[in-house]
């Protein structure tokens, strides 16, 4: 029987790398029943980790979906991962997802990645609660990691509970239990059960004091949620746990506030009164607003879908996983149903589109057993027969068409030359990279047939060597792999005005045109190129020769600049007027006047060679620092700021990244081991005149 739309969470773990976002998906499986023995991210036996890769290196590097039951409600799971070079798969989950949970660790806190998925969250307006993870760590800091939200993300946390003690258990006040707000209760954990039996009971007396303080700041946000709270309060009556709940329901709902919790997902505790947490105060489909798209035919035309079975079909594909048997396309269905062997329409590629096979999906597979007859609106669901459609695509009802924003995804900052051994793998390799590029939108292959090689971009270093893992150990290709290189960009320094001319014979024809064209920099040197149309209506301008014009600057904007034709970003290309004469002044002259107006507007704007900037945090013992502050600035790095965390000194910089390649080794070698570090696209700069001069269209 299908689940009532009002009963379903679609949620996502996010976090920064190594906060345990996986460890809590895992436990959260066994606790609800869905697996009767718990995997072990270092043990390789999680569900959702089921890539080799993912289990070799212990980290989550593609997003993975599973399916469960908790208190009668079905609650699909996005477990994402928590590197920079995978940011991509964050943002296709949070596109689809209602509600999150944010996973911090009580020792290390809000860190870069943090803060990254937390402005993820804010720009597609998903509703959140809290974990703090890690209590029974050495160094925990439940209060500091709280403190932090606020200053660092601008969110609003509340606590729900408070950890009963912290640190390992051969410390003076261990991790014990949770101290239930709400409820005020004291709520442990059966080690024996791997914390699946729950024992509740009294708070004890070593703990109410803080307790019911911090109840008091709880039910202060209550207050500011509920009238009806503000009113029992003044006429000093209790507040019902209903009431309660309600309140804060609807400031999570509504992005006031994020309900806070706590545990240690590893050792089994805390992560109940979290599942029941995103039932009371995530959102389901039906309290999202209604998705809008625009009417494929007439773009100016906004359109909503409701999540109710009774309005059209609408879907949005979000992730694509290539199989021979057919390609697995995940989708997530906003309003109307779906049913196998049907057809429906992608508007973005104008086509029809097979609905074969419906399944259900648990880790990154189908899951055995899982096929099913109907998807209804507000479910996730994977479909077998697309051939057209790509990640971001919207499937709809062919009589009732609507196109969904779709995905936008982060430009790829690095690049490999990568070559075949044979002739024989060419063509087995041109394959599998169309295979990848399917699966993974940040990943770009660009074929250069004189050399023989092929440019292959991604994320950064790691999202490129788990790419070169993939096409030898996976797909048994042999090829040669070449030193990692940036991707720059080309923009310019000043403004100017020039004039383009075509003036030339052509058999018995004397082809003439002139074109004025302005190129500007822009604010923000890594924003798209623009191109403009400046001239007045009433100019004598040959209507058929300026559109040409137009589109010969556009064609030329994103061929690539003047330097060594990287990408044109970060400037503004205006078409001021024309001249023309009776005879030879055709689409073909203007054309090639814009192409000469194009070249000389970029040289004489001060053509400039950006690099690509990241913001790095370094995580350090204090007597380390110096040693990494230093090598930080031998990397041309600028430091932000740095910070006391506890035992540990928090280092921000900017650096350029040609700069900072197998930095993460570096870093551990400068401390012994006990430093880390991460990063993540900060933007671009101008680089050094030596690196500009370096290049050549050779």
């Amino acid at each position: 029987m299908a689940t009532a739309t009002s009963q379903l969470r679609n949620i996502g773990i996010i976090a920064h790398i190594d906060a345990g976002k996986t460890t809590v998906t895992e436990r959260m499986l066994y606790v609800s029943g869905a697996k009767h023995r718990v995997g072990r991210v270092d043990y390789g036996t999680t569900d959702t980790d089921d890539d080799p890769e993912e289990q070799e290196r212990g980290i989550t590097i593609f997003s993975a979906c599973v399916k469960f039951r908790w208190k009668d409600h079905d609650l699909n799971l996005l477990d994402t991962p928590g590197h920079v070079d995978f940011t991509a798969e964050v943002e296709r989950c949070l596109r689809v997802l209602d509600g999150a949970v944010v996973v911090f660790s009580a020792r290390e806190g809000v860190e870069a990645q943090s803060e990254t998925v937390w402005r993820q969250a804010d720009r597609y307006e998903v509703p959140r609660i809290v974990f703090i993870n890690k209590m029974d760590r050495e160094g925990a800091d439940f209060d500091a990691v709280f403190n932090d939200i606020t200053p660092r993300l601008g969110g609003k946390p509340v606590a729900v509970q408070l950890p009963g003690g912290s640190g390992p258990p051969h410390t003076q006040n261990p991790f014990r239990g949770v101290i239930d707000l709400v409820d005020l209760q004291w709520i442990v954990f059966d080690p024996d059960s791997d914390g699946k039996n729950v024992q509740v009971s009294d708070i004890p007396a070593e703990f109410m004091d803080d307790a019911l303080l911090w109840r008091e700041q709880l039910l202060e946000a209550v207050y500011e949620l509920s009238e009806e709270a503000t009113a029992l309060a003044m006429e000093e009556k209790p507040i019902p746990r209903e009431l309660i709940i309600a309140a804060l329901r609807q400031g999570t709902l509504s992005r006031q506030i994020q309900p806070v919790f706590c545990g240690s997902a590893l050792h089994g505790m805390g992560v109940q009164p979290l599942l029941t947490g995103v039932i009371d105060y995530l959102p389901s489909p039906l309290d999202r607003p209604p998705v809008e798209g625009v009417d494929p035919k007439r773009r100016d035309q906004v359109l909503a879908r409701k999540p109710s079975s009774a309005d059209p079909f609408c879907a949005l594909v979000f992730k694509i996983l290539p199989a021979k048997t057919g390609d697995n396309y995940w989708i997530r269905v906003y309003s109307g149903s779906v049913t196998q062997n049907s057809r429906t329409l992608c508007p973005n590629r104008d086509t029809k589109e097979n609905i074969a096979q419906l399944w259900q999906i648990h880790a990154s597979k189908k899951e055995r057993d899982g096929q099913i007859e109907t998807v209804n609106a507000g479910d996730i669901c994977c479909v077998i027969g697309p051939r057209v459609a790509i990640t971001g695509d919207t499937l709809c009802d062919s009589r009732s068409p609507i196109e969904l924003p779709s995905i936008r995804f982060a430009e790829a900052v690095l690049s490999m030359a990568i070559e075949p051994e044979s002739t024989a793998d060419r063509r087995k390799l041109n394959e599998t990279l169309d295979m990848l590029k399917r699966q993974d939108p940040t990943f770009h292959a660009i074929e250069n047939e004189e050399l023989g090689q092929t440019l292959i971009s991604g994320m950064g270093e790691l999202h490129l060597e788990v790419i070169q893992h993939r096409l030898t150990r996976d797909f048994g290709l042999n090829v040669k792999f070449y030193k990692p290189r940036v991707n720059y960009r080309e923009t310019v320094s000043k403004a100017a005005e020039v004039t383009g001319q075509c003036n030339r014979q052509l058999g018995a024809q004397q082809m003439f045109a002139r074109l004025k064209v302005r190129v500007t920099p822009l604010d923000d040197p890594a924003a798209p190129t623009q191109v403009f149309d400046r001239v007045a209506p009433d100019s004598p301008f040959p209507a058929a020769a300026r559109a040409a014009a137009s589109e010969e600057l556009r064609q030329r904007a994103a061929g690539g600049g003047v330097l060594a034709g990287f990408p044109l970003t970060g400037l503004k290309i205006e078409m001021l007027g024309g001249e023309a004469h009776e005879e030879g002044s055709d689409e073909v002259a203007f054309r090639i006047a814009a192409g000469d107006a194009f070249d000389k507007g970029l040289e004489q704007a001060g053509p400039v060679l950006l690099e690509p900037v990241m913001r790095i945090e370094v995580t350090t013992p204090d007597e380390y620092m110096g040693e990494i502050v230093g090598d930080l600035l031998q990397r041309r790095a600028i430091i932000a700021k740095t910070e006391n965390r506890g035992l540990m000194t928090v280092i921000t910089a900017h650096a350029p990244l040609k700069e900072l390649f197998g930095y993460s080794s570096a870093v551990r070698s400068l401390s012994q081991g006990r430093a880390g570090s991460s990063m993540e696209p900060s933007g671009y700069q101008a680089a050094p005149k030596e690196d500009a001069a370096a290049f050549s269209y050779s």
